[in-house]
């Protein structure tokens, strides 16, 4: 049965083999966050108006597009949401566990622009040191920041 399979297989090469794998195979949106820090250390946090009430308050996050380069993510959604220039920098961390969605974070350095927040998404955006970010916060967010704190 395996030869048959194998046999078969090697016949549909092309078009028909990759909507196979894309149809055997699980789907996921990537969602990439930002831990940008301005030249005194301090973290780019945002009041998210789409997120719990109790918990407002995270870095800047957002999906990659189809096709996006994660880091150059980072990059369009803090411009997108605080009008804020960044320059991408390591990855943080790659965790996945989720639904249909991997998340991925990358470190990012302020160089510019004004800030002009985005009224849809965000309420609020505050630059914070590490040791006084707001009680409302995402506790996977406040981890990430302390995490590289060490680095």
């Amino acid at each position: 049965m395996k030869r048959l399979v194998a046999r078969l297989w090697r016949l549909i090469r092309g078009p028909l083999q990759w909507r196979i794998l894309w149809l055997a195979h699980a789907k996921f949106m990537v969602g990439v966050t930002g831990v940008v820090r301005n030249e005194v250390g301090q973290v780019l946090l945002l009041k998210h108006r789409l997120w719990p009430p109790e918990r407002p308050w995270g870095l800047p996050t957002g999906y990659a597009v189809k096709g996006e380069e994660f880091p150059l993510t980072v990059v369009r959604e803090v411009k997108e949401e605080t009008g804020l220039d960044v320059v991408p920098g390591r990855l943080l961390t790659v965790t996945s566990g989720y639904k249909l969605r991997v998340e991925v974070a990358y470190e990012a350095l302020h160089t510019g622009g004004t800030l002009k927040i985005d009224g849809f998404e965000i309420l609020e955006a505050r630059w914070f040191d590490p040791d006084e970010m707001p009680a409302a916060m995402q506790d996977s967010h406040r981890k990430l920041i302390r995490s590289t704190e060490k680095a």
